[in-house]
C-alpha cells in the first residue's frame, strides 16, 4: 500500500521474516526429533545474528516474548535500594514495569520532568543525578516526537556505576543506535524490523550481569533444568532471566529480519533512506500549513518518526480524511504521526499532499434564488 506510513505502530511482515516463520512452523508440525533440533538451531542462529547487530556476545542476548515482557523481566531482576529515573514522557511500556516492582523489592521510581520537551538530555540528567540513582531507563527513539536519544552521552553522564536501560523498539532497524552504550536493551520485532510478534531481544551486558538477579527466571533459565532437586544454578548471561523456551517460529522470523537488515547495508543505509523519506513527507506537511512537532531538531537527531498538526482543523477529522485519501497514520491526541520505511515509495508524498490539500482548500459556496447550497467542511470542529 503506497500510503502506509505507520511502521511505528506495526510493520507488516517482510518476506524473509514471513518465510522463516512459515518454515519454522512447519518444522514444529512434524514429529522427527531432527526437526526439533533444527528449531533449536534456528534459535541459536537468531541469537548470533542479534549479537552481531548489537555488538554483543551471544550469551549476552536472550529472546523474550515482547518488549513489555522484557522490561518487566529487567524490573524484576533489578533489586533495590536505589532509584530508577524515568522521563515523564516515556511510552507506558517503559513506565509500568518500574512502578509495579518499586513496592516489591525493586528500586524507587523518580519521574524526570523536562520543561517544554519530552526527552531527557545529558544536562537534564546531570541535574537529577543524586547519589541514590542507580539506573536510567529511556526510549532509544521517542514514540511521538521521533527524537533520537543520545545514548552515548547519557551513559557518559551516568558513568560505569549506574545502568542505562534502553527500550529500543522505535529505533531498532530504523536508525543506527549507540547500542554499545546500553547496559540493558530490549526490543521487539513487530515494528521497524517487520518480524511480527512473539520475540524480542533482551540484551544484558556482562558488565552489569552481577547486579541483576533472575527474578522471573524459570526452569529454562537454569543450568540443570532436569536435576533431581531444585533450585539449580542459573545459566550464564541473559538466558538466566528466561521463564521458559522462546516461541521458535517467532525467533526464526526475528533472526531472518536481522539478517535481511544486514543484507540491505544495515541500519545506516536503511535509516538514511527512512530519514530522507520522512524529511520529504514533513516538507509536504509544512507546505500545507502544518506545524511539525519538535521541528527544531536536526535530521540526525530524529529517528523514523515525525508528527504534525493542522492549526484550525480537528485532528480526528484530519486523521479520517488522510485515511480516506489512502494515507495510513496514527493519531496521538492533537498530533498526526508519520512513520515511513525504506520501502515507502515516492507516491506516498503525493498522496499526503493531495489529502492535505483536500482538507485545507477553501470551502466553496453556491447560492440560487431559492436555495443556499453549502458544502460541509471535511474537517468540522467538535
Amino acid at each position: 500500500m503506497a500510503g502506509y506510513l505507520d511502521y511505528a505502530r506495526i510493520g507488516p511482515l517482510s518476506r524473509p521474516a514471513a518465510a522463516a516463520r512459515t518454515d519454522a512452523a512447519a518444522l514444529a508440525g512434524r514429529v522427527n526429533p531432527a526437526d526439533l533440533d533444527q528449531l533449536f538451531a534456528l534459535h541459536e542462529a537468531s541469537l548470533a545474528s542479534a549479537a552481531s547487530l548489537l555488538d554483543a556476545r551471544p550469551h549476552e542476548i536472550a529472546l523474550a516474548p515482547s518488549t513489555s515482557n522484557g522490561l518487566f523481566t529487567v524490573a524484576a531482576a533489578l533489586s533495590g535500594p536505589g532509584t530508577v529515573l524515568v522521563p515523564r514522557g516515556e511510552f507506558p511500556a517503559n513506565v509500568y514495569p518500574w512502578l509495579r516492582f518499586a513496592g516489591r523489592g525493586g528500586p524507587a521510581v523518580r519521574f524526570v520532568d523536562s520543561v517544554g520537551e519530552r526527552h531527557i538530555t545529558p544536562d537534564l540528567l546531570r541535574r537529577h543525578l543524586t547519589p541514590d540513582v542507580t539506573a536510567l531507563t529511556v526510549s532509544a527513539v521517542d514514540s511521538l516526537t521521533g527524537h533520537l536519544a543520545p545514548l552515548a552521552a547519557l551513559k557518559e553522564v551516568l558513568g560505569p556505576g549506574r545502568l542505562l536501560i534502553v527500550d529500543a523498539i522505535q529505533g531498532l532497524g530504523a536508525v543506527p543506535l549507540e547500542a554499545d552504550a546500553a547496559d540493558i536493551l530490549v526490543s521487539g520485532g513487530q515494528k521497524w524490523m517487520r518480524a511480527g510478534w512473539g520475540a524480542a531481544l533482551l540484551l544484558i551486558r556482562d558488565r552489569c550481569g552481577e547486579r541483576l538477579v533472575p527474578g522471573l527466571g524459570g526452569w529454562a533459565g537454569v543450568a540443570e533444568p532436569f536435576a533431581a532437586r531444585h533450585p539449580a544454578p542459573p545459566l550464564a548471561g541473559a538466558a538466566a532471566h528466561l521463564a521458559t523456551n522462546p516461541d521458535f517460529p517467532a525467533a526464526a522470523a526475528l533472526g531472518a529480519a536481522i539478517d535481511d537488515l544486514a543484507a540491505q547495508g544495515g541500519a545506516a543505509v536503511v535509516g538514511g533512506r527512512i530519514r530522507a523519506v520522512l524529511g520529504e513527507l514533513l516538507d509536504r506537511a509544512r507546505l500545507a500549513g502544518a506545524e511539525v512537532l519538535l521541528d527544531g531538531i536536526g535530521p540526525q537527531e530524529r529517528g523514523g518518526i515525525g508528527a504534525f498538526r493542522l492549526p484550525g482543523h480537528d485532528p480526528a477529522a484530519v486523521h479520517r480524511a488522510l485515511e480516506a485519501g489512502g494515507v495510513v497514520t496514527t493519531r496521538r491526541d492533537e498530533w498526526i504521526r508519520l512513520s515511513p520505511h525504506a520501502s515507502t515509495s515516492d507516491a506516498a508524498a503525493d498522496l499526503l499532499t493531495e489529502a492535505l490539500h483536500t482538507i485545507t482548500r477553501p470551502t466553496s459556496h453556491t447560492t440560487s434564488h431559492t436555495t443556499s447550497h453549502f458544502q460541509e467542511p471535511i474537517c468540522p470542529s467538535n
